[in-house]
């Protein structure tokens, strides 16, 4: 039985999809994607012209330490989904959505590229039988503003910097998937004396490259008034077919299954919190601005130049099994910091989602071993 064009199509765009949803700090992003005249298919789009160089990470055998093997959770207590949002906050004009729930000890949950406060819908409850927890949706992300601005690390930085000042208000751990990994780190260099822990779940970012020369040139005439402008054309329709791709709930429900190694918790409540915020009227335009000028420029924004700015402890809570941010990458950062704790775990690129139960044990179980003071406020 053969496939339709279109079908063939979508299946050659599913790995640049999933790269795109959850790993979005990749070594470069789209290298000239190409046109090909093919003779056994009318899909014309490179496969391999198109994905994102750098994001797809073998995990190979070696791991940090024995892995943990558990069954799909069961039982486990989940955050409700409420579609309207929990509460919300303003920051430099724009709506921010975040959650909170508990008493005691501040932890702060910030999710992954794509995602939302409700991705932590089963670390939520748990941590906050002994915390008071917090879960934030990222500018353009989830439901806060998608605001038409030019998206950077840095943007994201100074959210979380500012949430921890102006809402926290009190010492915190901040918790990081993903993008919101690297998101954590940065925060917590750019502010020390409120964070005094940092836990990482399959961060983004990338090692800088010591023998790297930059040989950017200035940009011909041919360059700025004709190639240019083609390229952001091409990137828009290819752009703009992908987000329509990622905003369906079935494709949704694909890319979850190929990331989530066991996929028992890929269900309607997570497809619903991802596809949600992409109706906004701004959120295709966030995500061509995501894609075509935040990615180009991650190789200034790199782990060890943040890391040798962290001063607090660290700990790597690792799916081994992620085909996107390996083990490979958690070896290295705790190579590179010493005040490091490797947790290992068989799940995929969000084992907080996945492995929900071992993920809440090992870090109420890191958290029990750091010195945490509640402020009397929070008493």
């Amino acid at each position: 039985m053969s496939s339709s064009p279109s079908s063939s199509c979508a299946a050659s765009l599913s790995s640049s999809l999933r790269t795109q949803l959850f790993n979005p700090f990749p070594n470069r992003f789209i290298s000239s994607a190409r046109f090909y005249q093919h003779r056994s298919s009318k899909c014309e789009m490179s496969r391999r012209g198109f994905t994102l160089k750098g994001g797809i990470v073998a995990s190979g055998v070696s791991v940090m330490g024995s892995s943990l093997i558990t069954e799909p959770a069961q039982g486990v207590e989940r955050l409700e989904f409420k579609p309207d949002g929990y509460n919300f906050w303003t920051w430099r004009g724009h709506r921010i959505h975040y959650v909170v729930q508990g008493e005691g000890f501040p932890i702060v949950l910030i999710h992954g590229f794509g995602a939302s406060a409700f991705h932590w819908r089963y670390n939520i409850p748990e941590l906050a039988k002994k915390f008071k927890v917090y879960a934030i949706d990222l500018l353009g992300f989830g439901w806060s503003d998608k605001a038409l601005i030019e998206h950077d690390a840095m943007v994201w930085r100074d959210q979380v910097v500012d949430f921890l000042k102006e809402i926290v208000k009190e010492p915190a751990v901040v918790v990081g998937n993903s993008l919101g990994g690297f998101t954590a780190l940065v925060a917590a260099a750019g502010l020390p004396e409120q964070v005094v822990g940092v836990a990482l779940l399959n961060s983004a970012g990338q090692f800088g490259n010591a023998n790297g020369k930059s040989n950017e040139s200035e940009e011909t005439l041919l360059q700025k008034a004709i190639v240019k402008p083609l390229k952001e054309i091409f990137q828009r329709i290819v752009l703009g077919f992908l987000f329509w791709q990622a905003k369906q709930p079935a494709r949704i429900e694909s890319v979850l299954k190929s990331v989530y190694i066991n996929s028992s918790n890929v269900d309607d409540y997570l497809v619903e919190s991802i596809t949600r915020p992409a109706a906004d009227p701004n959120a295709g335009e966030v995500y061509y601005r995501l894609m075509t000028r935040f990615m180009l420029n991650q190789s200034k924004y790199t782990l060890d130049g943040v890391l040798n700015e962290l001063s607090c402890p660290l700990l790597l809570l690792w799916g081994d099994l992620d085909l996107w941010v390996g083990p490979a990458k958690a070896n290295r950062i705790k190579e590179f910091y010493p005040k490091t704790s490797p947790v290992n775990l068989k799940a995929g690129h969000c084992p907080h989602d996945e492995v929900p139960e071992l993920a809440n044990k090992a870090l109420l179980d890191w958290l029990s071993g750091l010195t945490l003071e509640a402020s009397p406020q929070s008493l």
